[in-house]
């Protein structure tokens, strides 16, 4: 049997851009989907702590070092320019998996840099 469990976070990023002309998605850094071991079109929750927004889409790399952090599309609805998100990855494991499993943990400043 497979449980869900949680894969990585990155936890209080800030929200660096709220883009309504695009298909969707969501711009993170590409060191700090490394990082946080996410992968492009791997599916996050976002967890928005300013306005309590939950919601779902999808990972597109930005550029190294920008520490953009860009909901795009109709997510960009959901969020505004300065807000804390947490960004969530799950991942289904077997109990004999999950002993073993530690989940990437990414914890940022305020302008994104890892800590």
């Amino acid at each position: 049997m497979l449980f869900e469990f949680l894969y990585s976070k990155i936890h209080r990023a800030t929200v660096t851009d709220a883009n309504l002309n695009y298909v969707g998605s969501i711009t993170i850094d590409e060191e700090l989907m490394e990082r946080a071991n996410l992968k492009v079109g791997q599916k996050v929750d976002i967890l928005d702590i300013n306005n309590g927004e939950r919601f779902q889409t999808y990972v597109i790399k930005g550029k190294r070092g920008q520490r953009d952090i860009c909901l795009n599309g109709a997510a960009a609805r959901k969020v505004q320019k300065g807000d804390k998100v947490i960004i969530v990855a799950y991942a289904y494991l077997t109990p004999e998996e999950e002993t073993d499993f530690e989940p990437a943990i990414v914890m940022v400043d305020d302008k994104n840099n890892p800590l």
